[in-house]
């Protein structure tokens, strides 16, 4: 599978080795031709059925999976070394799983066809024009799109697998998947076909300097870790699927403490993806931390190391950063069981006011109601207090979470603790109260990121607001990726069905999962393939990061009629990470959305990896620096930052109960923010062949859709004299079909009629020229028509006013109907967001 962008893990990046055992050789010359006969093993006609086992490590290798497959993989792409190579559905041959799938190893099998209807690639390189050889792998994926097979979207856009494949692909990320070991099965419709016996001396398949066999007519078996290749033909050969080096598990939980310490620091040092970024000091946190490790191991003492593991990774600013804290849970709960029935929040003004009082609780028996300001804990202030507090859900990417999470944890002691608490009363007085901590959950559970999350929602659930928008929570791009994307398409279907104005995508508790399914979700509002980004990668061959500039991350749009074009707007908050904040970014190209919040989202921009440490610890860390299509940081420590930020004051804090995130949305998508706004020229149009084409889609009902069809208001078939006002909300930029038409029951009506009507074009307040619209005359079952128009495109932000002019200058008849003399006036509003 080719590489792509994750933000739980940079998810099939490489490929690694796969052992083969010793065979039996007989040698046979089974061709003649012009290069000396293959010598091939086990010569019993050639495989007929493929069988295997594929072993994984990697954790999160069953996540989101539906329908997972096994192909026969057509290896055109890899063998010209074009990465945007397409295997098409009739060459995909699909096998069967034969055990338990969610149980390493897996068992397969795979039937080959007689007649295999892959590429045919001559790689004798004998400068002959040859019939050539099809070569597959034998290659896991996944399917989520579409039909049984796999399209362009499946395929990541393309090119060879990288991953649990027959193929071993190189480690290093700069190598860009070459094939360097593992197992082909190739096809040859004639005997006598070139195929390489070895790599050459540049050590790379399928180039100049390759040693050349002929291959029999049919299947046969090459091992590629053979020197020189091996070719095997026996009936049902068995082909391992191999897991890359770069996916298998680091497993450093047989090392001692300190051993593992050492080890785990290492692979941070090389691998961490924004060591530079933030200024990490690896080598001051080993001389702070390894003691710690050491004395743990020296004592025994599995809590010490524990402790010591959590303290040294919540010395790393970022969010993705990580272990499970399970075993450390009483110390937690001790921790933080006790509060006194407060939870606070920093308004923009710097107060820290009471954002929520436990009814019965210490808080209010002291006097404390909400909006009360809070100004000292324990004598200390509570600015500084807050700052001082380490979170459990540490470490954080962004100061904004890092503050709102310390702002909650300041109110959680262990039960019975004695809190010395001062605050401003109703009177304006300094009040100081001794409170005692008590056992009480409601406080911290209110302020929690996840607060009314239960787990239990869809990944994607939509429903149309009372005032006609469409409104989607998106909870996760770490479900299952076939019932997301089936909700996902359900929802635009439903979007455009019933011609909703507009979408709110609210992504607030959004913890993140697949980056690749984020960029693909985010693809059904756009036209055009559009780069997201791209990822760099740690390449051992190297020492250094190694970012690929001829394989960005992209956004493939799906058919026309799964797009939406309607204004968007997303809600983002600082529970929005990791792959939410990719689609958040996602939207904000080419100003396709508007971000609302009130904070930015989490900051976690990156691909992640686990690894195994002593005590079943499984550690995470970011692997993966994704950066912009400029090459630029753009997530990381930044999170997605609002367009419209809602403030944080009383009147928000304290709200009775609205969501005030929520209102703002609503209000900005019902005030396109192109309305109103001067357009800095006109949209282009097109040529009038393009144009001429457009109309005559348009009589099929295909083409762009004409600004009528997307307006707000419809008029039906009324040709009487009179103003006629269309409010088209576009959106984005996209192109749009400008026309008028006219039909009549036959030719001499339709002559009759068009001489006495004039049409006038106005493009935002500038006549259009008779000679710079396409006209076009059709005769149809129904009757002769003529249309006029033009197709506009790369429309300036803005309020464009388009006009069409129809003067019936004397009554007439069209074959069906009378019509008065008189002008009809359309005037069509085109509102472009930025």
């Amino acid at each position: 599978m080719k590489p792509r962008s994750e933000t739980l893990s940079a998810i099939l990046i490489l490929a690694v080795a796969a052992a083969c055992g010793p065979r039996s050789v007989s040698p046979t010359s089974a061709v003649a031709g012009d290069f000396p006969a293959a010598e091939i093993q086990n010569d019993e006609g050639g495989p007929v059925t493929v069988t295997g086992e594929v072993v994984y490590t990697y954790p999160f290798f069953t996540s989101g999976i539906a329908e997972p497959i096994i192909v026969l993989e057509d290896q055109g792409g890899f063998v010209t070394r074009d990465r945007n190579f397409i295997f098409p559905s009739e060459s995909q041959v699909l096998g069967q799983i034969t055990s338990d799938f969610y149980t390493s190893p897996f068992s397969y099998s795979l039937n080959l066809p007689e007649d295999p209807q892959g590429t045919l690639r001559d790689v004798d390189g004998d400068g002959a024009s040859d019939p050539g050889v099809m070569v597959f792998a034998v290659a896991y994926w996944t399917n989520v799109w579409g039909d049984p097979y796999l399209e362009k979207r499946d395929q990541a856009g393309g090119g060879w697998s990288t991953a649990y494949a027959s193929t071993r692909i190189s480690d290093n990320p700069s190598d860009r998947g070459e094939v360097v070991g593992g197992i082909y099965l190739v096809f040859a419709p004639e005997a006598g076909q070139g195929f390489p016996s070895g790599f050459g001396d540049d050590r790379e398949l399928f180039t100049a300097d390759d040693p050349i066999v002929g291959l029999p007519q049919g299947w046969t078996r090459v091992d590629l870790d053979t020197t020189p290749f091996t070719f095997d033909r026996a009936r049902e050969p068995a082909i391992p699927l191999v897991e890359p080096a770069g996916l298998a598990l680091d497993d450093f939980s047989q090392l001692g403490y300190a051993e593992a310490f050492d080890a785990m620091l290492q692979k941070f040092r090389n691998e961490y993806a924004f060591t530079e970024l933030k200024d990490m000091d690896w080598d001051t946190l080993g001389d702070e931390f390894r003691p710690r490790f050491a004395a743990a191991e020296s004592s025994a003492d599995s809590r010490a190391y524990l402790l010591a593991l959590r303290d040294f990774l919540w010395s790393i600013p970022d969010g993705h950063v990580g272990m499970d804290l399970s075993p450390l849970n009483d110390l937690f709960q001790t921790e933080t069981a006790g509060g006194i029935g407060l939870a606070i929040r920093q308004l923009d003004d710097g107060r820290v006011i009471a954002s929520l009082v436990v009814v019965g609780g210490p808080a209010e028996d002291a006097g404390v109601q909400l909006g009360t300001q809070i100004l000292s804990l324990n004598g200390v202030s509570i600015g500084e207090s807050v700052r001082t507090t380490v979170p459990w859900s540490s470490p954080f990417s962004t100061e904004h979470s890092l503050r709102l999470q310390q702002l909650r944890y300041a109110m959680r002691f262990p039960v019975g603790t004695e809190v010395e608490l001062t605050f401003r009363d109703q009177a304006g007085e300094t009040v100081t109260a001794a409170l005692t901590a008590v056992p009480e959950t409601e406080s911290f559970t209110a302020t929690s990121f996840y607060a009314g999350v239960t787990g239990l929602e869809l990944p994607v659930e939509f429903h149309q607001l009372d005032n006609g928008f469409g409104y989607a929570r998106v909870m996760s791009f770490f479900d299952n990726d076939l019932l997301t994307i089936q909700l996902w398409e359900r929802m635009i279907q439903d979007l455009n069905n019933y011609e909703m104005p507009g979408l709110i995508l609210d992504l607030r508790q959004n913890g993140g999962g697949s980056g690749y399914l984020a960029d693909q979700m985010a693809a059904y509002f756009f036209d055009e393939e559009t780069v997201t980004g791209n990822t760099a990668i740690y390449d051992d061959s190297t020492g250094d990061f190694f970012l690929d500039p001829t394989d960005p991350g992209l956004m493939y749009p799906p058919r026309e009629d799964l797009r939406y074009h309607g204004p968007v707007v997303v809600i983002v908050g600082p529970a929005c990470a990791s792959a939410c904040e990719f689609f958040s970014y996602d939207m904000t190209l080419n100003a396709r959305a508007t971000v609302v919040g009130q904070y930015p989202s989490a900051g976690l921009g990156g691909s992640v990896e686990d690894f195994a440490m002593p005590e079943g610890m499984s550690i995470r860390m970011t692997i993966g620096r994704a950066v912009d299509a400029e090459g630029q940081i753009h997530i990381e420590g930044i999170g997605v930052v609002p367009d419209i930020r809602v403030p944080v004051t009383e009147a928000t804090v304290l709200n009775g109960g609205r969501d005030v995130i929520l209102d703002a949305a609503a209000q900005a998508i019902g005030t396109p923010t192109g309305a109103g706004v001067v357009p800095e020229g006109p949209p282009a149009m097109a040529s009038l062949a393009a144009s001429n084409s457009a109309l005559g889609q348009a009589l099929q009902g295909g083409g762009p859709p004409t600004l009528d069809s997307l307006a707000r208001e419809s008029y039906g078939q009324s040709f009487d004299a009179g103003d006629f006002t269309y409010t088209v909300v576009l959106g984005a930029s996209r192109d749009a079909l400008w026309s008028w038409a006219w039909c009549t029951a036959d030719q001499a009506s339709f002559d009759d009629n068009w001489a006495v009507i004039e049409v006038a074009f106005t493009l935002d307040g500038a006549p259009v020229a008779a000679d710079e619209l396409a006209q076009r005359d059709d005769t149809l079952p129904g009757g002769v028509c003529r249309q006029i128009g033009t197709v506009l495109s790369s429309w300036p932000v803005g309020d464009h006013v388009l006009e069409i002019d129809v003067n019936f200058k004397e009554a007439m008849n069209d074959g069906f109907a009378d019509y008065d003399p008189g002008i009809r006036h359309l005037e069509f509003h085109v509102i472009v967001d930025r």
